[in-house]
């Protein structure tokens, strides 16, 4: 192993392994290639290793990302996600690059050889969680869900174990992992882009347009951002369909898709928009409003907030640290029926709702203007500076 000058934090070099990257849009490729930008802005080296794509496919893993080079591995595709194929190269490809700290984004397949492998090597380790893996099994597990999501935070327990340290994105998060015995934990939330996701993107040509094409008759847009799958519970939504002088809008695509457009009749479907055209989508709407109670984190809702919106979001998870109730939006019952519908009438009734609505997303910018990227990437790498002295002193 390298020793570098862990102290003065300079040319650290990371290997990055993660369950899920580009051409994959979702939470952890956002993650991963935000903190990689930043990585490469203050001249640190890194490797991804990532599942790879099969030569068939219409979008292909690159490869290189921001300059690092990217190891793809075998994967095979599961319900619309690549899965990485844990195999015994993951000790050759650290070998060689050998870096000095393993960072593993949401392990759960790939991620845990690395683990291995990094233990294997001598090599220090920072886990990062993302995903309520547990929450989700349960979910899809019929009336065996307690059992299985029993089964899943053991699974986990033996996954993060293997870490030097792991990183929670949220009080909440971290405390789902200290209930479970999960050892060496620390908080390390998640940076967001202000300048991308800007109040001033409301004058917009392009915005106005689409606001103009969204709300011909002056309708309050309520914008959700993200997955349209069964686990963001964006059935919840059926409450708002019919609220006099709002339309519903939402970006992105997955597997819920149809069943949400017969669902929610009056809704408009944008697909999948990512940077500028995800940016001036925001920026269109008037309220942001998020369904789905298994959140680690949240990062649409950073987004929104930085746009300048009103947040409306469940009193669970995540949400709990980015939405200031009352202040930069609402938090509501998830299961209290007409609870998110209450919650956001707070947002439409009166003469002085956009005002309000303004003045809060206001504040809600104010909250999240100082996490950016940068920002939040020099935590990361003083984790990374923990776990690489203290290796450096089991050796000594």
């Amino acid at each position: 192993m390298r020793t570098p000058d862990a102290s003065t934090l300079e040319n650290v070099r990371v290997a990055i392994i993660t369950e899920s990257f580009l051409p994959a849009l979702n939470g952890v490729t956002t993650s991963v290639c935000k903190v990689l930008d930043s990585l490469a802005a203050k001249g640190h080296e890194a490797l991804i290793i990532a599942p790879g794509t099969s030569p068939w496919s219409p979008t292909h893993t690159p490869e290189r990302y921001a300059g690092y080079p990217i190891h793809p591995v075998t994967s095979l595709p599961v319900r619309q996600f690549r899965v990485g194929l844990p195999s015994y190269e993951m000790e050759t490809v650290l070998h060689r690059f050998q870096p000095d700290v393993v960072h593993v984004a949401s392990p759960f397949i790939l991620g845990v050889r690395g683990l291995t492998a990094a233990r294997s090597l001598g090599l220090p380790s920072v886990a990062i969680y993302q995903t309520d893996m547990p929450s989700y099994i349960r979910q899809h597990s019929g009336p065996a869900g307690d059992l299985t999501a029993r089964a899943a935070w053991a699974w986990i327990r033996r996954i993060h174990a293997q870490a030097d340290l792991t990183l929670a994105p949220s009080t909440s998060a971290l405390e789902d992992l200290q209930a479970h015995n999960i050892p060496r934990t620390a908080l390390w939330g998640r940076g967001v882009d202000s300048d991308l996701f800007h109040p001033d993107r409301r004058g917009d040509a392009a915005t106005q347009a689409l606001r103009r094409d969204l709300a011909p008759n002056g309708e309050v847009l309520l914008g959700y951002v993200g997955r349209l799958a069964p686990e963001k519970e964006l059935h919840r939504l059926v409450e708002l369909n019919d609220t006099p002088g709002v339309r519903l809008v939402l970006v992105g695509e997955g597997p819920s898709r149809d069943d949400l457009a017969a669902l929610l009749p009056g809704a408009v479907f944008l697909g999948r928009r990512e940077g500028l055209g995800l940016a001036q989508a925001y920026a269109a709407f008037d309220a942001f409003v998020h369904t789905g109670t298994r959140e680690t984190f949240g990062q649409t809702l950073q987004e929104a907030a930085a746009a300048g919106l009103p947040v409306v979001a469940p009193a669970r998870g995540g949400p709990i640290d980015l939405v200031d109730h009352g202040h930069t939006g609402y938090l509501f019952n998830p299961v209290q029926p007409g609870a998110l519908a209450a919650a956001v009438s707070q947002l439409l009734v009166g003469e002085d709702a956009a005002s309000r609505r303004g003045a809060m997303g206001a504040q809600g910018r104010a909250r999240v203007v100082e996490r950016s990227w940068p920002a939040l990437t020099e935590q990361l790498v003083q984790h990374y500076s923990r776990v690489i002295q203290a290796a450096r002193a089991r050796v000594a």
